[in-house]
Formats: C-alpha cells, structure tokens, sequence
C-alpha cells in the first residue's frame, strides 16, 4: 500500500492507497510540537483503526507546508515504516508547470491538487480548496498552474469576529434558513456560509473572465461541502483531491511518467 499524507496548519489528512483505489482515509488535528516517537505511536494506533497493519505500507508520500513537522514525519515515517518517504517539493516531477513567480512559493498541496484536477477534469480550471485558508487556484487549458487568490477560511473568520467582539460567541457553522437572520446565532451562519458563497461565487466568476467561460470549478478540503451544497457552481467536490493527487505525483517520481 501506499501511504500519502496531507499536512496541514489546521489538519493533517491521510490516505491508503491499493493500487488506484482509496481503501483508507485519516484526518487528525496538526500537533506542531509533538516528536517523531509520538507521532509513531499515533499513526499505528489510526491506522489499526480501519484495520491497516504498518507492515502493509510500501511506500510514503508527503505534502506539507508546516516545514517543521515535514522532518518530523520523515523520521516517523522511517520508524513505523522502515520506508523513506518522497516529499513533495523544487525537484519533485509532478506534471505540472509553475507560472508563479516565485515557483517556489506555491505550497506543494496547491501544485499536487492541480496535478490531480487536471488530470481528473482537463482544464482551464479553478480549485477552490476550503481549509485553514480559503484558496482559489487557476489551472490552464494546457495543465500549466497559474496562480489564484487567498482568503482567510471560514474558521479563521469566525474566530477572528468572536476574538474581537464582546458579545458574540461561537456558533455551529451550518447554513441558516434564510439570509435574514432573527436572531444572532442565525444572523452569525448567514455572514459565515452565506458570506463565504457569495465571496465564492464572485471569485469564480473573476477566474473564469480571465480564464474563459468553459472554466471548470472544483471544490476540494475540509468545508468543501458546508459550501457546495448552497451553490450550484461547482462541476465537482472531490473532498480527496489533494490525496489523489499525492499517489500521481508519487507514480509519476516512481516510473517516470510526466504525462498530463
């Protein structure tokens, strides 16, 4: 099996691969300050969970951009493992052209998701990918990355209000009734989700003036669907992409297929 792990600022989201198949999925919260050993322990303990044995692991790939638990990782990995794991990152053959400027600072997730969502829809693209950030990405209709927008996620915002505000508090973030909130837990989801479509689906539409209007949408991360379902924007919400787009990624370095 193939082990291809998500590092996030929020999240750290896992995935088993057989072959082309996703057998096992893991999300747990990003702990910056634990140690290899720590995470060893951990990572056994999710994967007997859905029944996977750290002997069934072949191989390890990893996207990250919390550079200090990349290493980390690498020596998790090599521990549970007895593998060393492809990281993603400047060298790493992913299919892609980067017209960013620098290249290298586009976060490897962005790259590997464009890698995935192109090969998995053909371009021209946007990705919007809802995580700790909110992050639209436009892909071309020749596969080449080009750039996009940051947002700050729907989390972040609502910690942000509540932290500087004295009467308002933290609410479950589910779409509301209607926008008219009657009172200040709806008033609060109207602004949230209903805000964070609109933001969305005014983005979308900037990207496809730019990118042309046959512009496919796709909707990826950890809020993917708390916004899809208010919308009708979307071609498709692959909750998985980024993981997907890890097992490419690592087939292409592993046979030498650079292929779109």
């Amino acid at each position: 099996m193939l082990l291809t792990i998500d590092i996030g600022n929020t999240n750290i989201t896992m995935g088993a691969f057989e072959g082309e198949e996703l057998r096992a999925t893991w999300r747990l919260s990003t702990e910056s300050r634990w140690q290899p050993d720590q995470y060893s322990v951990f990572l056994q303990s999710l994967l007997a969970m859905k029944g996977v044995s750290p002997s069934d692991i072949d191989a390890v790939v990893i996207c990250s951009v919390v550079p200090p638990l990349t290493a980390v990782f690498e020596e998790s990995c090599n521990t549970t493992f007895h593998t060393h794991p492809l990281v993603v990152g400047a060298g790493t053959k992913t299919g892609v052209r980067v017209l960013y400027e620098p290249p290298r600072d586009v976060g490897a997730d962005r790259v590997v998701d464009a890698a995935a969502a192109y090969r998995l829809y053909g371009g021209p693209l946007v990705i919007v990918d809802f995580g700790t950030a909110t992050v639209f990405d436009a892909v071309t209709e020749e596969g080449d990355y080009l750039g996009g927008a940051l947002f700050p996620g729907i989390h972040i915002a609502s910690e942000a209000l509540i932290q500087q505000t004295s009467q308002l508090r933290r609410v479950e973030l589910v779409a509301p009734k209607s926008a008219i909130g009657r009172n200040t837990v709806a008033a609060l989801q109207s602004g949230l989700v209903f805000g964070h479509v609109a933001l969305v689906e005014g983005m979308i539409a900037r990207f496809r003036e730019e990118l042309g209007a046959n512009t496919r949408a796709i909707a990826t991360g950890g809020l993917a669907d708390l916004v899809a379902t208010q919308t009708n924007v979307f071609h498709a919400v692959n909750p998985d992409l980024t993981l997907i787009g890890l097992r490419m990624v690592y087939d292409m370095n592993s046979t030498g297929d650079t292929s779109d």
